[in-house]
C-alpha cells in the first residue's frame, strides 16, 4: 500500500436530487455528475494534489441507503490482486474486478465481520 490506505468514499442515496441537494447546501459546494452507465454518481469536488480522499453520492439499484451505506474504497496497485486475497482470507466476493471507465477499475467484497468495502485500481 504505497499511499494512505482510503482512496474513495461513497455515500448511498435513494432520491438523488434530495441528496445531492442536502449536501450541496450544507457544504456549499457544487456536486458533479460523472459519466456511469449502471448508476447515478455526483462527485464531490477534488484535487489531485490536496491531502485527504475524493468520494460521491451514488443512487445504485440493491443498495440501499440508511444503515452504514458508506462505502470505503482502498486504492490498490490491481484490485483484482486484494479481491483474491479477500476471499481466501473468508471475506466474501460481492462483485468481481470491473471497468469503470476512464476511472479505472473496481471490485466489491465483504470483510470478516459483514462491512463491504470498495477495492479500486488503474489497472
Amino acid at each position: 500500500m504505497p499511499n494512505n490506505p482510503v482512496g474513495w468514499f461513497e455515500i448511498y442515496v435513494q432520491d438523488m436530487a434530495r441528496a445531492k441537494k442536502f449536501y450541496e447546501a450544507v457544504f456549499q459546494i457544487t456536486l458533479n455528475k460523472l459519466g456511469m452507465d449502471e448508476f447515478e454518481m455526483y462527485a464531490f469536488p477534488q484535487s489531485m494534489t490536496e491531502y485527504g480522499a475524493g468520494g460521491a453520492l451514488v443512487k445504485m439499484q440493491g443498495f440501499p441507503s440508511g444503515g452504514n451505506s458508506v462505502l470505503v474504497y482502498f486504492s490498490c496497485v490491481d484490485c483484482g490482486v486484494e479481491a483474491k486475497r479477500l476471499a481466501a482470507s473468508g471475506g466474501r466476493i460481492e462483485r468481481e474486478k470491473f471497468s469503470i471507465g476512464q476511472y479505472g477499475f473496481i471490485a466489491l467484497g465483504y470483510d470478516t465481520e459483514g462491512n463491504m468495502i470498495g477495492l479500486h485500481s488503474m489497472q
